[in-house]
């Protein structure tokens, strides 16, 4: 069975299971038909020209599981930013699991999507902001057709979050193939702020593909801080879409560490619009063997007197793939922007590969942006000067490559992500170094 017959089938089975209302029903039915359209992406594709689905695509995935699988908290403490106090939604293999999860409805709510789609209480929510900002894309569309769980989280107006939120997303193994499409949507009120944490994580060998979407909406003088951590199986691909839009006076800061996956593919678009807002994506990747890592970014200035900042670190070694596509577009309107993109990579292996088109598209003519890229490989002057001082050239090489990265891990609000980023970043590049913070 092709992908497609297995998309059509699964759909009908979809239908007469979940029970949604009316207008989430109709944004199913159309997103479907947009899917059947566009078909999958190709390289022949703008968008995709540095990055083949063509095997990510090419095995007969489950959609849904068989049966539900348990698993214990021991069994994914490791993954869990476990030294703070958060609110969690934890799914596995796309089902909820209310033992491992702690949610709220006090002061401001962290529950299911699934919930929020099928209670009244939120209806005026969902019909405001549920597909408003996702793309149109084939695959946006196919998460669309099929998302029927993910996080639903709603800050009301002048609230902070009293703890981060952790979305983790567990497969087992249960199906020899399995796909998942996650589905959240996060709306920060007027002068609200929240902490976000993001982790995709297979707990076998078998193939996992995400299709994740998340829509994010902040408020005047609302501030959302979110991490999104990718260190997954190399039998794992993501393909993530993440949509922001901001009023005036708003924050929101996104940072992404991916080290882990066969194939992961970011898509994040932001979109300003009111003065006063400030945009920051954040980036490290350290990559190795066949692994592939696709940055898309667009920060859309349709206000004037903005900020936007892009700085993405990435060193590749072995026969990694690195792909890095930003944007800055800023309108006619949006005058006085600030926009700032910087895209450095380090390949550490001569059959590394990077493909890098940073882009600047302006019609105002009162700004200031800039835009950079950088390809090249460790100073082995330094190299050689730590190695005289005693340093192994593989610690020399840590420390260099460490020192690269840190710039990024700077804008970094939590300690323990901190902490557990520079965890990571010492595994993958096999070193035992405490790295001082």
């Amino acid at each position: 069975m092709s992908f497609k017959e297995n998309i059509l089938s699964s759909f009908m089975a979809l239908e007469n299971e979940v029970d949604t209302d009316s207008y989430v029903h109709g944004l199913r039915n159309e997103a479907l038909d947009q899917f059947e359209k566009l078909g999958l992406p190709l390289r022949r594709d703008e968008a995709y020209k540095y990055t083949s689905l063509k095997s990510v695509f090419n095995k007969d995935y489950r959609l849904f599981p068989r049966e539900e699988k348990n698993i214990n908290y021991s069994d994914i403490k490791k993954y869990l930013i476990h030294q703070i106090d958060a609110y969690r939604v934890i799914f596995i293999d796309g089902v909820y699991s209310s033992h491992l999860s702690q949610t709220t409805h006090d002061t401001f709510d962290v529950c299911l999507m699934s919930s929020a789609l099928n209670n009244k209480k939120y209806a005026t929510v969902i019909e405001n902001y549920y597909n408003k900002l996702a793309g149109k894309d084939s695959l946006s569309s196919l998460n669309t057709a099929f998302a029927r769980e993910g996080a639903y989280i709603q800050i009301p107006k002048n609230t902070i979050a009293t703890k981060p939120i952790e979305i983790v997303n567990f497969s087992t193994g249960s199906e020899s193939a399995m796909m998942v499409q996650p589905r959240n949507l996060v709306v920060v009120g007027e002068n609200a702020q929240v902490q976000i944490i993001e982790r995709h994580q297979s707990l076998t060998k078998n193939d996992v593909l995400t299709n994740s979407v998340t829509e994010i909406f902040a408020d005047k003088h609302a501030l959302v801080d979110y991490y999104k951590i990718q260190n997954d199986n190399e039998s794992a691909s993501l393909i993530d879409h993440t949509s922001v839009q901001q009023q005036a006076n708003s924050e929101v800061r996104l940072h992404t560490f991916s080290f882990g996956g066969a194939l992961t593919r970011n898509n994040l678009n932001f979109v300003q619009q009111g003065e006063h807002c400030n945009s920051l994506l954040n980036g490290v990747t350290i990559i190795e063997g066949k692994q592939h890592v696709d940055h898309s970014t667009l920060v859309h200035h349709t206000a004037p007197n903005c900020e936007s900042y892009q700085e993405y670190k990435q060193v590749f070694d072995d026969r990694a793939v690195g792909v890095f596509n930003g944007k800055v577009l800023v309108d006619k309107i949006a005058q006085k922007i600030n926009a700032f993109q910087q895209n450095n990579n380090i390949l550490v292996s001569d059959k590394a590969t990077i493909n890098a088109k940073p882009q600047l598209e302006i019609f105002a003519d009162d700004v200031r942006c800039s835009h950079g890229c950088t390809i090249g490989q460790l100073d082995e002057d330094a190299l050689f000067y730590m190695q005289s001082r005693g340093i192994g050239i593989k610690e020399a090489r840590a420390l260099l490559m460490f020192a690269f990265a840190n710039s990024v891990l700077e804008s970094v609000k939590i300690p323990e992500i901190k902490s557990r980023i520079t965890k990571l970043i010492a595994n993958k590049l096999k070193v035992n170094i405490g790295f001082d913070l």
